[in-house]
């Protein structure tokens, strides 16, 4: 019995008690599946946030070349003198691909994690014939949105996906030359219905994932999810349509 003792004694003064070492908060909040699935809700909701107001502000399109210009030179602008022209956007920018990085590391991970552990059904089945499509496909959703905002970066910031036409300083020409290739325009109405399914699901699972869920409230919760999608999918995909029936045209 003595000798039992002993042998547990000597290791756990020694690794032991380095293993039972913690780390900081929230990265250990971020090892559990709660934590990422903060995360995923928290950088989602970043998300919804910036294409809803994206897709707001792009529809100065049909306003004319004078007011769409107008107002990305806003947008360059934004707390200047207090920062430099375009610094406060690229801090925008970089907090945006930061949350999309985010985003998708906790999706990976905590995928990764679900299949190593018993699969534990956290909704009703109603619930889960609702969503069933979009969660099925949320990987693939995901991957498609991932690589329009890559695309996206290149043809309307860089400029160098925009076919020779852009034009630094001019955004409405910037996107009605990009939007008037049928290609392009095909591939942007496919990723906008991409992320409105990813959308759905994300909207709809956010709230279940901040603890914000009640089955008196779930019509609602799905009300919100499909009104917010349809909404940020109508008006995005109305710009490559109107651009290719010339309602929204080149000025030179």
């Amino acid at each position: 019995m003595a000798q039992v003792i002993n042998r547990q004694r000597g290791p756990v003064s020694g690794t032991a008690t380095r293993a039972r070492k913690k780390q900081p908060f929230l990265l250990d909040l971020y090892s559990t599946s709660v934590g990422k699935k903060y995360v995923m809700a928290l950088t989602g909701l970043m998300g919804v946030g910036f294409v809803l107001v994206h897709m707001v502000g792009n529809l100065k399109m049909y306003l004319g070349r004078e007011d769409y210009n107008h107002y990305a030179e806003f947008l360059r602008e934004l707390l200047v003198p207090i920062f430099p022209r375009t610094v406060l956007l690229w801090i925008l920018r970089g907090g945006l691909i930061a949350a999309v990085l985010g985003h998708l590391h906790a999706a990976v991970t905590l995928t990764r994690m679900n299949r190593q552990a018993r699969p534990v059904k956290y909704q009703s089945a109603r619930d889960y014939q609702v969503a069933s499509f979009a969660s099925r496909s949320m990987r693939w959703t995901g991957t498609i949105v991932l690589l329009f905002i890559v695309w996206h970066l290149l043809d309307l910031t860089a400029g160098t996906a925009n076919g020779g036409n852009f034009v630094r300083g001019d955004a409405y020409n910037n996107v009605a030359h990009s939007l008037n290739r049928p290609v392009v325009a095909a591939a942007y109405i496919l990723a906008n219905l991409a992320l409105g399914v990813h959308l759905f699901h994300g909207v709809w699972s956010l709230f279940q994932s901040l603890g914000w869920s009640h089955p008196r409230f779930n019509k609602w919760r799905r009300h919100l999810a499909g009104g917010l999608a349809s909404v940020i999918v109508l008006g995005n995909i109305s710009f490559p349509v109107l651009v290719l029936c010339k309602v929204v045209e080149v000025h030179s």
